[in-house]
């Protein structure tokens, strides 16, 4: 499965944006989709995750409450819904994907840019 992640952009702090993952191959739907986004100089880190049925989520405390997970297996495409955005969410955001059984994210999209102005 390849992963083509987009909707990055500059907005300002306390807007919003959507970003998207679309999905290549027919397996998508039996994968748990994550978010994760790496700032400059930082290492990357977890941001929230979908499970395939698109019934359970799960987010780091930093942005629950503002951003919501979200999937369309019948269009192969997760989201991102970012809202009240901070400075501090500036980063590159990557999507990924876990199999059921695995243990470690092994299949990476490109990033998309987000940088929020104060």
């Amino acid at each position: 499965v390849q992963l083509q992640a987009s909707g990055g952009g500059l907005v300002q702090a306390g807007g919003s944006l959507r970003l998207s993952c679309a999905a290549s191959g027919r397996t998508f739907s039996s994968y748990i989709m994550g978010w994760f986004r790496q700032a400059p100089g930082m290492e990357r880190e977890f941001v929230a995750s979908i499970n395939p049925f698109g019934s359970y989520t799960y987010y780091s405390n930093s942005v629950k409450g503002r951003f919501t997970i979200s999937r369309d297996n019948a269009k192969n495409t997760g989201y991102l819904q970012m809202n009240s955005l901070k400075p501090e969410d500036t980063a590159v955001y990557y999507c990924a994907l876990r199999s059921l059984q695995g243990t470690s994210y092994n299949n990476w999209g490109q990033g998309t840019l987000v940088t929020v102005s104060s």
